[in-house]
């Protein structure tokens, strides 16, 4: 999948933001640094600072490349994961927002995306983890970053789980 181009009347500090995120996840071997202290004071904490997690290259991160639910366009977001076997698990924490984020609503409406996972960048279906399946991750997730517990307590809503499972292709 090509980088989206964003149209410069609609281009914001947050699509410039991604695309340095991206370019540094990518030239860091699925890594990036945290975020400046300008950028947090401006209300873009992602990837967010986990104490004691990431060290000096950054928070592991994955590219998912995703199509909007209303645009119908491409969208790439830098996403924390959690590996789940061979697969990725990722989580709508929306910083502690009340709402999900927009790559959630996309990855539920069009649920085929690619992943980008280090040096391999791989097709991909996102399904919603429930129940049992759901409660393992989120628990093995919050043991990593107890942050993302205060983020659903944050939230008032119970944080989405979303398993990327890679698409298997017949040979």
């Amino acid at each position: 999948m090509s980088e989206p181009s964003v149209p410069a009347h609609e281009a914001t500090d947050i699509d410039s933001w991604n695309v340095r995120i991206i370019a540094e996840v990518r030239a860091n071997a699925g890594y990036a640094p945290w975020s400046s202290e300008a950028e947090f004071a401006a209300g873009r904490p992602v990837p967010p600072r986990v104490p004691g997690f990431g060290g000096d290259r950054g928070m592991p991160l994955i590219l998912v490349h995703h199509i909007g639910a209303k645009t119908g366009r491409e969208r790439i977001s830098p996403l924390f994961y959690l590996p789940v076997g061979d697969n990725w698990a990722v989580f709508a924490t929306h910083g502690g927002s009340p709402h999900h984020p927009a790559w959630y609503r996309n990855l539920m409406a069009n649920p085929r995306v690619t992943v980008e996972a280090a040096a391999e960048t791989v097709p991909a279906v996102a399904r919603l983890a429930e129940g049992a399946e759901r409660e393992r991750i989120w628990a093995e997730e919050t043991a990593l970053v107890p942050k993302f517990a205060e983020f659903e307590t944050t939230a008032g809503r119970q944080i989405p789980v979303v398993v990327l499972e890679r698409a298997h292709t017949n040979p």
